[in-house]
């Protein structure tokens, strides 16, 4: 599968949903790029430090078939107050690309920026009050159309598999998780 995708990573993010979607979209032959906003080791919620590929001010102007938003607090308000983001999630959606975003990303970063406005989305339920447009359901992982949403570290294995399906199609996600066990 030669896609491009990039993971967006934010101080404070959720270490779950990243590194699960990081590993399972390589597994599936994706070329993924992890990027912090800024440069240099990025430390999650839990105080897991990843050290991103590149920083994110390398990477914004390429062109990505897959951008995904980890979830996780402060992690996804510091997504969405950086506008290279927003940026960066507009042209993908432009090109025919896709987005992806978990737990608090949906409500944190996609719907204040109007990318769920006439979606059907999901996130954790516990920031669901900030998820202000778009049509709330309480899905695992919820796909519509170019947007795909899920709601948290328990569901970030369904949220990757779906992202692979989404870009490879449904051999190439059941290809990936044969060996995995996951349940779908």
């Amino acid at each position: 599968m030669e896609k491009k995708v990039l993971v967006i990573l934010a101080g404070g993010f959720e270490e779950i949903e990243a590194v699960t979607v990081i590993d399972v979209l390589r597994r599936a032959g994706a070329e993924v790029t992890a990027a912090g906003l800024r440069e240099g080791p990025v430390r999650g919620s839990r105080g897991v430090t990843l050290v991103p590929d590149e920083p994110l001010a390398e990477v914004a102007d390429r062109d990505f078939d897959l951008v995904v938003l980890p979830g996780g607090l402060p992690g996804a308000v510091h997504l969405r107050d950086d506008p290279r983001v927003k940026q960066v999630l507009e042209r993908t959606l432009a090109a025919g690309g896709l987005v992806g975003a978990i737990c608090a990303a949906p409500a944190y970063v996609l719907s204040p920026h109007g990318f769920l406005a006439g979606r059907r989305a999901t996130c954790h339920p516990g920031v669901r009050d900030e998820m202000r447009e778009g049509e709330y359901t309480d899905g695992r992982v919820v796909v519509d159309g170019p947007v795909v949403t899920s709601k948290g570290p328990g569901t970030a294995m369904e949220f990757a598999l779906a992202l692979v399906e989404c870009l490879g199609g449904p051999e190439k996600a059941a290809e990936v998780n044969g060996p995995m066990f996951a349940r779908r």
